[in-house]
């Protein structure tokens, strides 16, 4: 068992792909065995590695209760998936020229490694950003209340009301109505309606409104509220 070096690109991928279908490392809540595991790493795991973040920054947030979670600690090579061997100790530094040459190499090799993480952690963070400005805005909506009146107390108002509601434009959705009473017998229609910003204005609903002239004296905004 184990991940191997968890201080090493290959230790932490392991790890990142243990935590793909899991949330902690032993069960279905924090434990001890988290916290061995968290405290092997050398820090932040990097944003490529997304299932080791999460899981990082999920137990993070348990630091201040670290030592009240339930299990019993045991070595960190004693968690994880079978067939990961454990992490090797520290070789003893090698005396002769050949040894050191072998280190250099391997240092080489560490930084290419970490310049394809850089480059696609670069690469990850440029498609989620264009993703991102891809998904469509919040559509600005408002909420109007309209007041049409008509010419005098024996103006069919059940017909005013129909002609009103058969406008019809993308954007615009009417809602509640009622008679409220003006005077001498005349009633008004008060009428809601929802319109998004940018296809339906004012000028567009009194514009159509007042196209029934045989029905309608005028048209007033009597409310206006952004949602």
């Amino acid at each position: 068992m184990g991940f191997g070096d968890l201080k090493s690109q290959a230790g932490q991928k392991a790890l990142n792909d243990f935590l793909a279908d899991r949330s902690y490392i032993d069960g279905y809540t924090a434990s001890q065995a988290d916290v061995v595991v968290y405290g092997a790493l050398s820090g932040v795991p990097s944003a490529d590695l997304f299932h080791l973040l999460r899981w990082y920054n999920q137990i993070k947030s348990y630091c201040s209760q670290f030592a009240s979670l339930p299990g019993v600690k045991k070595s960190v090579d004693e968690y994880g998936p079978a067939g990961v061997p454990a992490a090797a100790p520290p070789a003893a530094a090698a005396a002769d020229d050949d040894d050191d040459d072998d280190d250099l190499d391997l240092f080489g090799s560490d930084e290419e490694a970490d310049a394809a993480a850089e480059a696609l952690k670069e690469k990850r963070l440029k498609e989620y950003a264009e993703k991102k400005a891809k998904k469509p805005g919040v559509i600005a909506k408002s909420m109007i209340i309209l007041d049409v009146k008509p010419w005098d107390d024996e103006t069919d108002m059940k017909e005013v009301e129909k002609l009103v509601r058969s406008i019809e434009k993308d954007g615009l959705l009417w809602g509640a109505s009622k008679l409220v009473p003006v005077g001498y017998g005349i009633k008004k229609l008060q009428i809601t309606c929802v319109v998004e910003d940018d296809k339906v204005g004012t000028d567009f609903l009194e514009e159509e409104i007042t196209k029934f002239e045989d029905h309608v004296q005028s048209m007033d905004v009597a409310a206006f509220n952004k949602i």
